[in-house]
């Protein structure tokens, strides 16, 4: 049963007696709970916020909502590491109900200034006849890790030729100077980025648009993200409203990026390339990246999307997080890769091995199982007309990867993955690939998988919802015969 607007904009004091016990005794009974990626404790999870390092830790919030499964009282919840692998929960970092934030605390990032975080964000509110009023605010966390909320905003209103959606301020520092961009919606109701200039965190300039080529691109651009890699300037951003092109944008809701030279932080032009999407799978959106101590940009996504039902509704949660991605440049586009430190995860340093040649024919390999792994395989020497491995086999049950030779495209297909997702978005999501030699890395946990191809050149991103006896993998060639090569490491 939905909730009324009423139940979904309480705080967690205003829950019902036994409500939160109830709750984590559904999720407790959930078969579908991950074993290695951050989840809520009860709830909804959505967008990635404050992702930074700061006093020997990656910090890392995220919205949530711990009352239900639908969007409503947003909280910043606060979770940590050393090592972007295991990660300690910390508990509730921004707690709404202020002034300004009197209806969520909304997305945003952080900065380490003075030896504390800053943490820029969005304050939500409503008035009596339920208009949104943004406002961008500021909270400070020491090394105690205490949060104390200023008083007032530090942008206290939309600027002339923008709606009430102005909304994920994402903040850098380039010299003495501090910026942050902001997502935005035209009067005329298109999507578009501002930019914000500050000396000091809390007085911030408003600047104007920053010029793309992209005028009438989605009526919504949420949680931008703008940083610099190889003398390139690049530009995340999640547009709402692009329509299905083929093969691209086909979720209800698309994340992506724009490449091109630095952007002008004087005139704000962004002369930049077409518009790439980050992700070619199901479950990805509002990407948030930061720069590491030893330099590398690191990205986490939001693995679920805005408006669509999953089948852990009903077990009092919703979402994940990725895992945490390196991001590097190739040929003037981004490639991601699961960082390094997943490797600690992996409980046999060896692996299970798996090596044949299939022709006409699939094949189980008995030490190929499990609901929790990491599998590598390379595919070469094909003339197969498909190929491809099918994981969480069991039953009628089955996820697919498979190549398809005669269209040279890479094919997902969740088709009986197991319980079914809210019908929106489909059940096959593929791209155009080169097949003659396929490196494929895919990351299995209880209910999502994410599949790195050739090195991160691709990325599939899905939840996915089998049953727990549904463990198998098969390694099949249709049509002809492909070369395997595969390890798995046991999660």
């Amino acid at each position: 049963m939905k909730m009324t607007r009423e139940q979904r904009y309480r705080f967690i004091e205003q829950a019902e007696e036994g409500e939160i016990e109830k709750l984590k005794a559904l999720i407790s009974a959930c078969s579908w709970r991950q074993s290695y990626h951050i989840q809520p404790v009860t709830g909804l999870l959505n967008d990635p916020n404050g992702f930074s390092y700061y006093q020997g830790h990656y910090h890392l919030f995220y919205q949530w909502f711990p009352l239900g499964t639908e969007h409503g009282m947003k909280y910043w919840y606060h979770v940590r590491s050393t090592d972007l692998v295991n990660w300690e929960q910390v508990g509730i970092g921004i707690r709404p109900g202020d002034t300004f934030d009197s209806h969520g605390a909304y997305s945003g990032s952080a900065i380490v200034k003075d030896d504390k975080l800053h943490l820029l964000y969005t304050g939500n509110t409503r008035d009596e006849a339920w208009i949104r009023h943004p406002y961008q605010c500021l909270a400070v966390m020491d090394e105690s890790g205490s949060v104390v909320k200023a008083e007032q905003p530090v942008i206290s209103s939309v600027p002339s030729g923008y709606t009430e959606h102005f909304r994920d301020p994402k903040v850098w520092q380039d010299g003495d100077t501090y910026y942050c961009v902001i997502g935005a919606q035209r009067t005329d109701m298109t999507g578009c980025a501002v930019l914000y200039r500050s000396s000091n965190l809390t007085a911030w300039e408003f600047l104007g648009e920053i010029q793309t080529h992209l005028s009438q691109f989605g009526y919504m651009w949420e949680c931008p993200d703008y940083f610099e890699m190889n003398d390139k300037g690049v530009l995340l951003f999640s547009p709402q409203g692009i329509e299905g092109d083929g093969d691209l944008y086909n979720n209800i809701f698309q994340s992506g990026y724009l490449m091109g030279e630095p952007l002008n932080l004087q005139t704000r032009e962004f002369d930049h390339d077409c518009f790439h999407e980050l992700d070619r799978g199901f479950d990805f959106y509002a990407p948030q990246s930061m720069e590491a101590p030893d330099g590398r940009r690191i990205l986490i996504g939001w693995m679920g999307l805005p408006d669509v039902e999953y089948p852990t509704d009903a077990s009092g949660w919703a979402h994940c997080l990725t895992i945490p991605r390196q991001l590097s440049l190739k040929d003037s586009k981004l490639i991601q890769q699961p960082v390094d430190e997943m490797k600690k995860l992996r409980q046999q340093s060896e692996g299970h091995r798996y090596q044949t040649t299939l022709e006409n024919r699939s094949e189980t390999v008995a030490a190929f199982n499990g609901t929790a792994y990491e599998l590598e395989c390379e595919i070469s020497h094909v003339d197969a007309e498909r190929f491809g491995i099918e994981f969480r086999t069991g039953g009628e049950e089955k996820t697919v990867l498979q190549y398809d030779r005669l269209q040279q495209k890479l094919v997902l297909d969740r088709t009986l993955s197991g319980a079914p997702m809210g019908g929106k978005n489909g059940t096959v999501r593929q791209c155009m690939l080169n097949g003659d030699r396929i490196k494929l890395q895919l990351f299995v946990d209880t209910s999502s998988v994410e599949i790195f191809v050739n090195d991160g050149e691709e990325v599939f991103t899905s939840r996915i919802f089998p049953s727990p006896e549904s463990t198998g993998i098969r390694f099949f060639a249709s049509g002809g015969k492909a070369e395997f090569k595969a390890t798995k490491w046991d999660y």
